[in-house]
């Protein structure tokens, strides 16, 4: 059965009435439940998990980055071994970049896109539940390997030769592999899923001009995903068979060359970095309007940019290689291509700062973590341009000043982006806000914790500290700015545990106060998702949005007079849509999609253990897949006037088939 909808007409230069459907029904659910989170494939919960998760892996990550700032505080320390020394930063390094910044950008696009294109969930709802059980399961099966004979040892980069056997016999190399192999096939998954949704079930009326920044920036991000995911994957089998089966696809001794797992792993891993930072850009593109009181400036500028950054990330890797003896040409056009990178970068923090000049400023937290990523994100990437200079690279890599600059663009940059779409978008997920006097004690504590952590590193890195260096001598003049660092590193961990404490405080005075509902428009929005209710209902949209501009619910609430002054014409809990539909039509739970994902991490350990449990493994991918494709999408009966019973579609979004759609066919 496909979703049946009528278009109004429309008033010409007049935001419209949303689209209704008709005859559209839906059946009782249980909301409440552990099997009701296991077997959801509502992009919501999804969204909600995928951001639980992340925290999840950061409490992991953050705990391991503590152990190397308690290590390296003072000289001569012996708090780790250098095995041990050597398995906590890599872990931790794959554990922040591939289990805690990707997923987090996960949960916002999964959770906020489909409502801001004005669509009733992704394309795929149970592919999309699929995808975030392989990241979890991956993620999880990855860390085990802190109980099964230690975590990877080379670096989250874990370079050839040293990732092969002879220098890395224990299992640990094992475990990132294929971990990671895993967790790549969740991203891709959920790459194509997302793509889709906003190619095909955009808004009527929402071209790709009038998308918000954060879909801009979500679609090119899967983009990225789409094609630089494979190439990580062949680099992980190519290993994985080097390590398993005695393949000699970078054992030197059989002529192979180790720097082919260079180019591999950077192709993959430039375009990573954009990848991880570019969904908290969109953020912050939608914070600032909002709380600046003004439309974004340029909003073409950033568009354009964004799809620009995702263009040039491809052309700058080898600068990571600049001392892998690749040749002065390459030196030269790669250092030419990263310079290059940084006007659409500067592109976007200009105009960011032009949004800023002159509007009415809103400081709240979401505001001030928004501000905190132009301001700590430019310092992380003025540094990375001297990375362009070759010399200068020369002599920086491999030094704390590298540690100093990534941190600045990861941590500084995506992190404090993803803490203000967290305060910014929490009322729209829970129907509350967060503690506002908590969240500014939790901005300064982390931009003050962040700055004493990884400013110092500059300095440490350009008096010559090497990175991956468990200890050192008194007499080499590390001491202060390490002590330093590990003193502002419990500063921001502080900061960082207090979202979690504001999250708990603020769902206790919230229910302690007989849990109020905080409006579907808390902030005076300006994108589709402030026009619906708190928390978003399950169904989004009682009738899918036509939109008629960029911002298109802030232009329902406001209009220019005769004068050509803004005026409010209507406040956004009078535009919402009342959440109380006679029916909505929606997929259906399952549990194949956590069945066939559980089964991949079984043949993961057979490939590490015993080769005969991979037979176990293939059984389950087989029953899954057997499984999904026999169980109907739901099991609606539809009464009989409509000449049928339960629809065996996989989704319907309540939305067109197409963003441009201006017809829909209606019952026959």
């Amino acid at each position: 059965m496909a979703i049946i909808e009528e278009p109004l007409a429309l008033p010409a230069g007049e935001p419209g009435p949303a689209v209704k459907p008709l005859g559209v029904f839906t059946r009782p659910r249980e909301t409440t439940g552990l099997t009701t989170w296991l077997t959801t494939v509502d992009h919501k919960r999804i969204g909600i998990m995928y951001g639980a998760a992340a925290m999840f892996f950061l409490v992991i990550g953050g705990v391991a980055a503590l152990l190397i700032r308690i290590q390296l505080a003072t000289p001569n320390n012996t708090f780790l071994s250098g095995d041990a020394y050597n398995r906590i930063f890599t872990m931790h390094g794959t554990v922040m970049v591939f289990l805690v910044v990707m997923p987090i950008g996960a949960a916002f696009a999964n959770y906020m896109m489909p409502i801001q294109v004005g669509a009733r969930d992704v394309a795929f709802p149970r592919i999309n539940a699929f995808s975030f059980w392989v990241f979890f399961l991956g993620g999880l099966m990855l860390n085990t390997s802190w109980f099964l004979g230690g975590g990877a040892n080379g670096g989250w980069f874990n370079y050839a030769p040293n990732n092969g056997i002879a220098f890395s016999p224990s299992t640990g190399i094992d475990y990132w592999s294929i971990g990671l192999l895993i967790v790549g096939f969740g991203s891709l998954t959920g790459a194509i899923n997302l793509i889709t949704t906003v190619i095909n079930l955009r808004a009527p009326g929402m071209s790709l001009m009038k998308m918000p920044v954060f879909v801009w920036m979500t679609l090119v991000t899967q983009f990225l995903l789409l094609f630089a995911i494979p190439v990580l994957t062949v680099a992980q089998l190519l290993l994985i068979f080097d390590r398993i089966f005695d393949a000699n696809f970078f054992n030197v001794a059989q002529g192979a060359d180790p720097l082919l797992w260079q180019h591999l792993f950077w192709v993959f891993g430039h375009p990573e970095v954009y990848l991880m930072i570019l969904p908290a850009f969109g953020i912050v593109s939608e914070v600032i309007p909002t709380f600046a009181r003004k439309p974004i400036f340029g909003y073409p500028f950033m568009v354009f940019s964004g799809v620009a950054i995702g263009f040039m990330g491809w052309g700058v890797w080898a600068h990571h290689m600049f001392v892998a003896g690749i040749g002065p040409l390459s030196v030269t056009a790669f250092s030419v291509a990263t310079m290059f990178i940084a006007v659409p970068t500067g592109v976007k923090i200009l105009n960011w700062m032009a949004t800023l000049w002159g509007g009415r400023l809103i400081l709240n937290t979401a505001m001030l973590f928004a501000i905190g990523l132009v301001t700590q994100f430019t310092i992380g990437g003025l540094s990375g341009v001297s990375h362009a200079i070759a010399p200068s690279d020369t002599q920086q890599t491999d030094t704390y000043y590298i540690v100093a600059h990534f941190h600045y663009v990861l941590f500084g940059g995506a992190l404090f982006g993803f803490m203000s779409g967290l305060y910014f978008w929490w009322p729209k997920v829970f129907g509350h806000k967060l503690d506002e006097k908590i969240g500014k004690w939790n901005f300064w504590l982390m931009v003050v914790g962040f700055n004493v952590t990884f400013g110092p590193m500059h300095i440490l890195g350009l008096q010559g500290m090497p990175r991956r260096m468990q200890t050192y001598d008194t007499v080499m003049g590390f001491n202060f700015w390490n002590m330093i660092a590990t003193i502002g590193s419990f500063v921001l961990a502080v900061g960082t545990v207090l979202v979690l404490w504001n999250a708990l405080v603020s769902y206790r005075r919230w229910k302690a106060a007989g849990s109020p509902n905080v409006g579907p428009d808390p902030w005076d929005g300006r994108t589709l998702e402030w026009s619906v209710q708190s928390p978003t209902p399950e169904h989004n949209f009682d009738e899918s949005p036509a939109v008629t501009s960029l911002d298109d619910f802030w232009h329902r609430k406001y209009v220019e007079d005769e004068n050509g002054q803004v005026r409010r014409v209507a406040t956004g809990d009078e535009l919402a849509q009342p959440g109380n539909p006679e029916g909505v039509h929606l997929p259906a739970p399952s549990y194949w999609p956590f069945v066939l994902a559980a089964a991949l991490p079984i043949i993961g350990y057979g490939l590490i253990y015993n080769l005969w449990l991979i037979i176990p493994g293939a059984l389950l991918v087989m029953t899954a897949l057997y499984g999904w494709a026999l169980e109907p999408a739901d099991d609606l009966d539809l009464p009989d006037d409509h000449g049928h019973g339960g629809d065996d579609d996989d989704h319907d979004d309540g939305g067109p088939p197409g963003g441009a759609a201006e017809e829909l066919e209606t019952v026959q």
